[in-house]
This record gives structure tokens, sequence and C-alpha cells, in this order.
């Protein structure tokens, strides 16, 4: 007998994972949390087999829901792009998205990629600067979404992943020997405070080698292993590496990717977009273990 997915139902299922539980998934999904809870009980019906391990207090996936996930995603994706391409008439206009240099890729081009083929009437201009001054622009309403790298998430955001940030030289590099140690940072960089904190509180010796805006004069310095630098681990270059812990440098910590100008908005295609960042950036998740 064919068994066909509901998509609803789907929808349900990755939201749950994708929001940490039952409870946001259904805020999420504008539905009560026993709507969210019955869909979650037909889909395991229908596949008869259990999706979520409810043995503890907490509900994790399975090893069949995590199989399942990967699939689910493909196929609400696929059915929100034939919907958007085949009524995109309806839909014309301009959206700016501004995203820190160091995180555009791999996620963002991948976003533009699938919202175009939705959307193709629709226009993304994609504006690279730093978490601060896009903040900035975001408050003078220059552009409609952003997305930041910070410690922390502040009012209007929502926290999508969070990445160590790391120590960087150049491949096999010396620099990271050299006292005082030298740091090639631009002036509006957000991680350039936080660096600078960790190494006053450890005591070490530095100096900054280079004085501007520009991210390309700080990656050619420390790609000459002229100084070090710091980016989130999964943004750093090929013609970069991390530095390996134990070198003598503070550990650095970790920095959440926050998405701002999505809590508000009432502008369906503007809200298409943030549910298609959100869904680049879940599989970069913490392992999956959510709330009941």
């Amino acid at each position: 007998m064919i068994r066909n997915l509901d998509i609803t139902t789907l929808r349900s299922f990755l939201a749950v994972s994708d929001h940490g539980g039952v409870t946001r998934a259904a805020a999420a999904l504008n539905l009560t949390q026993s709507a969210v809870s019955m869909q979650l009980k037909r889909l395991e019906e229908l596949m008869g087999i259990a999706l979520l391990d409810r043995s503890n207090r907490k509900i994790a996936l399975t090893g069949a829901g995590e199989q399942l996930l990967a699939y689910a995603r493909r196929i609400v994706q696929l059915n929100d792009e034939v919907v958007g391409r085949l009524t995109d008439q309806v839909y014309e206009g301009e959206i700016m998205l501004g995203v820190p240099h160091d995180i555009v890729y791999p996620v963002i081009p991948r976003v533009l990629q699938r919202f175009n083929a939705a959307f193709p009437r629709v226009n993304v201009n994609l504006r690279s600067s730093s978490t601060m001054k896009l903040r900035d622009a975001l408050q003078r309403g220059e552009v409609d979404l952003i997305l930041t790298t910070e410690e922390e998430v502040t009012a209007g955001g929502e926290t999508l992943t969070e990445m160590p940030l790391r120590w960087t030289g150049a491949p096999g590099g010396q620099a990271w020997k050299k006292a005082p140690l030298r740091l090639a940072f631009c002036s509006v960089c957000i991680f350039r405070p936080i660096v600078l904190r960790k190494l006053n509180e450890a005591g070490i010796d530095w100096e900054m080698a280079v004085d501007s805006e520009d991210d390309r004069a700080v990656e050619a310095l420390v790609s000459a292993d002229l100084a070090i630098g710091a980016l989130l681990e999964d943004s750093i270059p090929p013609h970069l590496e991390a530095i390996p812990a134990g070198k003598g440098l503070p550990e650095l910590g970790s920095q959440k990717v926050n998405l701002y100008g999505a809590a508000h908005t009432q502008d369906e295609v503007l809200q298409q977009l943030a549910d298609l960042i959100r869904q680049g950036y879940a599989p970069m998740r913490l392992p999956t273990v959510v709330e009941a």
C-alpha cells in the first residue's frame, strides 16, 4: 500500500527540531501544542516507526527521526519552491539583506539561490558589512533583515546557531609565537574588543598590526604570517587555518549568529526569506535535544 507523506505533519516535525521543542514549534507555526503533538503522532503512525524518544523528561529524535529530518527538509523546501514559482506573479519588489562578511559563506549563497527559485521577481540586494554597522543600518531602516555575530542576542533578535571563535593564522605560521603578539583586526570588527579583553586578562602583551576598515588588508597580513586574527570556526577560509589549542593563547568562547528584522514584520515574502535563512543554519545547530 502506498503511503503519502503530509506536508503539514512534516512541517510540524521540522519545527519541533528547528525550534527546540513542541512549545516553541507551536508558537512558530501559530498552532496549539496539542495540534503539533497530534501531527507528530500521526506522522509516526503513518511511518510505522518511532521518530521521537520520549523515555526521558526531554524528547530527542530517534535514529529514524534523524534520518527523516533531512528528507523532510528537502520535501518541504521543494513544496514551497513549487508553490512560490507557480504563484510568483503575486510577488514583486526588493529586499535588502545585511550579512557580516565572515558568515556569508556557506549558507547565504544557497539561501539566495532557493529564494530566487521561489520568488524570481523579488530582488535581494546583499549588503556585507560589520555587525555594528548593520545594526545601525537596520535601525535607520536601510536594510530589511540582518544577520549578526554577537556574544548574546538582544531585543528583537533570535539566535540561529552558535559557533566557536578561533584564533587564526597562516597555514603552518609562526606569528602566534611572537612577543608582543601581533594582531590584525578591522577597527569595526566586533571580535576585536573580545580578543583584546581576553589577552589583557591573560597578561599577554599585544600590538595592532593594521589600522583599517578593510577586511582584505586584515586577511593579507594574517595569510602572510605577519599577524594573527580570530574568525568563527565554520568561516575560516582555505588560505588560513585555526591555531590549535594549547599554544598559550586564551580561549575565545563562542559567538551567536543572530537574525534581526523578522520578529515584527507582516511582509509575507520577507518572512519567507527569514524562514530560508533559519533552515540554512538549522543543520549547524547543536545536537538535537528538544523539550516536550
